[in-house]
Parts: structure tokens; sequence; C-alpha cells
């Protein structure tokens, strides 16, 4: 004690209250470099397209997991799958949209519980009776042949199960932890042909509440279901937008470049998608929607994952020259051409990736997958089965081509609904086609080699140049835009094969062009004067194990890029794509759990990868 007291006593005097270095000393300055910024600085992981049983192409087929089990499930807890599986994410998902088809919405679910209103309803009696009889899929195929008619078509039932999917998105949304959406699915199919649209509201149950959803029944017509958005929000004071299904069992339709009613294409017509549909599903387990082999025969890349047979209902086989009008890359091409002609861009979408799928289940990893319907959750034969019986049995779709995908990766502020869905408008997403690979990419006009390992990376990324969904303009005369991208692995997955840019322009005479740049590449590989690396990375995949190694490939990989072929007379695009290193497609780990051998015809290995959104460069006028 008394050595304490000496030591204090040597101690000079303090006094804290007459000291005069304080915040006025340096005036107009705080300590603190990040005051001020509010910069996006995390990526979020989810999943904008998730079925339950209240989707009644789910719950009529047999489907029991409701909204409850699918928000428990992708936030991380463990439940029982349809066919008694336990099943659980290796991560939780930070958000998730339950966008349960509007039409006849949650009916599987007043039949269940043998509601009065589906009682009192001739029909809804009719096939109440027979479920319980245990001819549930006769009522289900009676449900399915008339979709071109609403034979419940009782507004006390939409009303009702709306105010649950209401309550549901606000009992299970944990600001900063978990984000749920109020949404639901319009299910547009002309003649068999998918125009779907997940719509997505940003608001609360005071303003939800007061609509109720718009379904094919109403319209099959895009246009139409634009204007009721237009017409909540001018009702509510409320926030929504849609989100475009994958195009690649559209027929043609998704990207026309004529109304669904067949008029030419308005100015009107194209600032009113533009608005309401900032995103694309690019990638989905229907199909990924990136790019075709008939449409980049230069891009080795482009034939992944492609179900290109024919429409959804498998009435028409595919052409090539529906091909354009179906696939992203060629929609963003056909979104600058028609800038120059109607002055506003109709096709001008950020990418995203989601599942669709009707088990309640967001399973997206290859070695994880519960795939798209309770009939194909895993099984010693499920890869021999058909998914959707085609009207044409050769345009029916296989479960062993339906695809472990997608997410969707937002860069936003925070974990709550506003944040998120307010980066989703502002195209600051990308996709992934299952693993949780990070990237992030900045264009600009004076970027350097260095910048990609400042220390303030990011702030000088949105100070000085736009992120991904931006726009580049008033671009200094005699300079080309560079582009700073980092590119960080799945902690959880495989390295990386390699980093491209994927440009596309419109030339000088109006035609609509597209080239790929590999801009970074792993282990040592040289890319070529041509902008491409032609040596493949190699594979460890060992198939009869349904393992593979990290041995090959980067964990990260950065680059600065700046278009050497640049016409600053030209609109262009230009967007990020990661391939990872090839891995075990979930054919492979199903073959060595069931001990079971694949057709030959059954794809086993897979290099899944991202794409970000397109940063967009307009001239200056």
């Amino acid at each position: 004690m008394k050595l304490g007291i000496l030591f204090l006593a040597c101690l000079p005097l303090i006094s804290y209250a007459s000291d005069p270095v304080g915040p006025a000393s340096v005036e107009g300055k705080e300590y603190s470099p990040h005051i001020g910024a509010d910069y996006p600085q995390n990526v979020y992981f989810g999943d904008t397209h998730l079925h339950s049983s209240w989707s009644t192409d789910a719950g009529m087929a047999g489907a029991t997991l409701g909204p409850d089990e699918a928000y428990r499930v992708s936030r991380g807890e463990e439940i029982t799958s349809h066919d008694g599986w336990k099943v659980k994410l290796v991560r939780p998902l930070d958000f998730v949209v339950l966008s349960d088809h509007a039409e006849n919405l949650g009916l599987a679910d007043f039949i269940r519980r043998s509601d009065p209103i589906v009682l009192a309803n001739p029909v809804g009696k009719r096939w109440h009776d027979l479920n319980k009889a245990g001819k549930g899929y006769d009522a289900f195929l009676e449900w399915l042949r008339s979709d071109k008619k609403d034979l419940i078509n009782d507004p006390r039932m939409t009303k009702s199960v709306w105010s649950k999917v209401v309550a549901n998105a606000e009992k299970h949304y944990q600001p900063g932890v978990f984000t749920t959406f109020t949404s639901f699915e319009w299910t547009s199919m002309p003649d068999g042909n998918n125009l779907h649209r997940v719509v997505i509201f940003r608001d609360k149950a005071d303003k939800t509440s007061q609509i109720i959803p718009y379904t094919m029944y109403d319209s099959v017509d895009p246009e139409d279901l634009w204007n009721y958005l237009e017409n909540y929000e001018n009702k509510t004071g409320g926030q929504v937008l849609a989100i475009a299904h994958n195009g690649n069992l559209s027929n043609g339709l998704m990207f026309d470049t004529k109304t669904y009613s067949g008029k030419p294409l308005t100015n009107q017509y194209a600032k009113t998608r533009a608005q309401y549909e900032p995103l694309y599903e690019v990638t989905q387990m229907k199909g990924d929607g990136e790019s075709h082999p008939v449409l980049s025969p230069d891009d080795e890349f482009a034939d992944f994952e492609n179900l290109d047979a024919g429409n959804i209902s498998g009435k028409v086989a595919k052409t090539n020259a529906m091909l354009p009008k179906e696939y992203g890359r060629g929609a963003l091409k056909e979104g600058l051409r028609q800038e120059k002609l109607l002055g506003i861009n109709p096709f001008k979408f950020g990418l995203i990736g989601s599942t669709d799928a009707h088990t309640g289940i967001p399973s997206t990893r290859e070695d994880n997958n519960f795939n798209k319907a309770h009939i194909a959750e895993p099984g010693a034969d499920r890869a021999k089965h058909v998914l959707i019986q085609g009207a044409k049995p050769e345009l029916s779709v296989m479960v062993k081509d339906i695809s472990a995908s997608g997410l969707a990766a937002v860069w936003a502020t925070e974990n709550t609904r506003e944040a998120i869905w307010d980066a989703m408008a502002r195209k600051e997403v990308y996709a992934t086609t299952g693993n949780r690979l990070k990237v992030r990419v900045f264009g600009g006009w004076g970027f350097k080699k260095t910048d990609m390992l400042r220390s303030d990376f990011l702030k000088n990324g949105y100070n000085n140049g736009v992120p991904m969904g931006g726009d580049l303009t008033n671009g200094p005369k005699d300079k080309a835009p560079s582009f700073l991208i980092h590119s960080l692995r799945d902690v959880d997955g495989p390295n990386l094969d390699r980093v491209q840019i994927i440009k596309g322009w419109l030339d000088n005479k109006g035609n609509t062009q597209e080239r790929i740049y590999d801009v970074a590449v792993s282990d040592g590989r040289k890319i070529g004067k041509d902008g491409r690396a032609r040596k493949a990375v190699g594979s460890t995949v060992n198939i009869a194990d349904a393992s593979y190694t990290n041995s090959i490939g980067s964990p990260t990989l950065m680059a600065h890029w700046v278009d050497p072929d640049f016409n600053a007379k030209q609109k262009a695009f230009y967007y990020v794509r990661v391939i990872e290193i090839p891995t075990p497609r979930w054919t492979a780990y199903d073959a060595k759990f069931f001990n079971v051998k694949m057709s030959e015809d059954t794809k086993m290995t897979v290099q899944d990868r991202a794409y970000t959104s397109p940063i967009w460069y307009t001239p200056n006028k």
C-alpha cells in the first residue's frame, strides 16, 4: 500500500478541464476520418424467390412445408424435409423473400385445415373432399389444367391468406439479423411461356395490408402488372419492385422487342419497365440465363446449366431465333439498341440469382441439394425422374438437368428491409450460382493499378467511381474507363479459376457486339494479347469420391483493367464474371451417397460462378 502511495505521488498533476487540446482546436475537422461515410460495406446473401406449400402448384401437389418452416430453415435452423431428411444450411441466409404464387394463394392450407371458406366454395369443397379421400393429385391436375380461369374466385380467401402472408413476414423479421419481405409471385404463363415476376414490397404491414396480390387471372400482360405496382405506390405512398423470372423458358417473350399485345415499344414502356423491373433473375434451378453457346460461340463458359428444350409447359420446342430474347447478355445488348431508338433503355437491369425452390428449402450448394420440388428431394433414383411433364414428352424437364442454384448477393449498409431493398433498387447486387463468393467492382476514369492495394479501397472506389449497377458518364477526352475488381472465394468453397469482364456495345452501324476479357487468372497462367487466357485451370475432381481439392486456383483474385478497345462514341456495358475451379455436381454427390450409377448424359462436374450487375457507359452529349 505504501508503494502505491509513493508511486502516485511521483506522477505529474493532470487537469483535463484546463487541457487546451480538443475538437475546437482543429476548426471544421473531426478526429475520426469516417464521420459522414455511409458506404455499403457488407454483402448479404439471400433468396428472392422461395416457395412454400402455400404456392398451389406445390401444396396441391403434395408439399407440406409451410411459411414457418421456410423462414426457420432460411435463418439457419434445422428442419425435417418432406421425405424425412434432416436438413440445415451450411450458414444462415441473411434475408429471404417468400414469394408464393398469387394464384389461389394458400389453397392447400385452406384444404388441410378444412377452413369454412373453402368448404363453402363448390369447387373448393370438391377439391377438399378429393384430398381427404386420398385423391389429392386428381384435384391438383384439375386446378393445373384450369390455368386460364380462377375456379375458386373467392375474394374472402385471398384477403384472409394475404393478411397471414403479411403477418408472417413481420413475425420473422429481425432487423440487423434476418430480413424478410412481403412478397408474391405473379405467374403469367400465356400459352405455356414463362413471364413470371416476383413482386417485392419495401414496406411494413400498415401499407402492404391495404392491397391484395395481382394474379394472372387478372391479366397476363406485364404492363398491367406495372399499372398495379404504380397504383399501389400512389395509394399507399409505399415502394415496390418486380424481378423478372429467368427467361430461358419464355420462348422469346421475356425480352421481346414488341409489347405483349404486339405493339412497338415506346418511350413510356421503356421508362415504366426500367422503373419497376430493375433486376433480372439470371440464374436459378430451372436453368442459367446469362448466355448460350448459340448466342456466344466464342465464350467457352456459355454452355453452363442451359435448360433450352422448350417453354415451361413443354408445348413448343425452342428455336435459335428465340434465344436472343431470353438470355441476360442478349437482353442487355438489345437494351442499348432500344435506348438509341426510344431514348430510354427498357432492359437496364442488375443481375441476381435465386432458387425458385418449391420445397420451402433454399439449398443452393452442390453437396446439400434438396432440389426444386418435394418429389425431387434426395433419393437413389431421383435423377432418372421427370420434374415437369411436357405436353410433348420430349420437351419434359428432367430432374438431372435441374441446377443447384442460386443466390442473390446485395451490397448494403445494414441487414434491414429498407437497406437491402434500396440496394436492389439501385442494382448494387450480383448473382452467384450457389456459393457465397464475394465480388466487388468499381468503374471510373482514373483508377490506377496501385489502387487495388489501397487501404481505403472502398472509399476510393465510391469517391472516384461508381459501383456495380452504376453509370459512367462525363468521360474525359481521350480517356478510357478503368475498373477495379476484388474477388474472394466462399470460405467453405472452391478456389477461383479466373475473373472476366464481359463487354457489350452498340457499334457505329447500330449493331450490338460483345467481347470477353480475362482480367485475372490463377496459377501463373498468362493472358494473351487477345485478352484471353486459353489454358484451362485443370481439375482435381474425383467423381467417384465426389471430392476435389483447392490445390489449384486462387482463394482471391484482383484486377485493374482499362478497356483497350474503348470508343467514346459507343454506348456500352461492362459486367464481371468470376469462375470457380471445377467441383463435383450434385449428381456426383448423389451417386456417391446412394452408391448408384448415373446415365451417361448426366453432368457430373460444374464450374460455379458469379455475375455482377453491369456498369453502363453513356457517351457525352
